[in-house]
């Protein structure tokens, strides 16, 4: 995955009703260590990375590159939102797109966090980069996120074999700019 080409990194914080949106700090490093180390997390991502190995390589201020913000719920870290170019994407019809992904400490599930911070996320997308599609994909058999993507607004181009299990690849259309 590369950038998001000409735009400005890290835009002024998102602030969305409950949830800020900014880039990552060093206070964010333990949140981020336990975000990818949570089995939870990672039950359709490959599993969970291990914990000493995260201790020792993270950087003090980790995930710090263009679209990549961190999801603040009264100044903590609660997940991540991101936002790349799918490059080197295995389908065809997601190549070259932007991608959008996403990740939420268990604690925070089931209270619409990821909905809010998702749709900000796509919103600022479409005021910096408008006309371009996004595209997500995502396991099937990974309920909540087939949900999230139907109320993004994401509609599935295909579905395919991938890692062992049935995925699903959805398109966002272009948010076409007001004149």
């Amino acid at each position: 995955m590369s950038d998001l080409g000409s735009v400005a990194w890290p835009p002024e914080p998102i602030r969305t009703e409950r949830l800020v949106l900014r880039e990552s700090e060093a206070r964010d490093r333990t949140a981020f260590i336990e975000l990818l180390a949570s089995p939870e997390v990672h039950t359709y991502l490959g599993g969970p990375q291990p914990h000493d190995e995260l201790e020792r390589e993270m950087p003090e201020v980790p995930e710090q590159w263009p679209g990549s913000f961190v999801v603040d719920l009264d100044g903590a870290m609660i997940g991540q939102v991101l936002l790349r170019r799918a490059t080197e994407h295995r389908r065809p019809a997601a190549a070259g797109k932007a991608d959008l992904g996403y990740l939420f400490l268990p604690r925070s599930w089931g209270f619409g966090y990821a909905a809010e911070a998702c749709a900000a996320a796509l919103d600022w997308f479409d005021g910096v980069l408008p006309g371009e599609p996004v595209v997500l994909t995502t396991q099937t058999a990974n309920v909540g996120s087939m949900r999230l993507a139907a109320k993004l607004g994401f509609t599935e181009v295909e579905r395919f074999e991938a890692w062992d299990a049935e995925q699903w690849l959805g398109l966002r259309a272009p948010v076409t700019p007001s004149a």
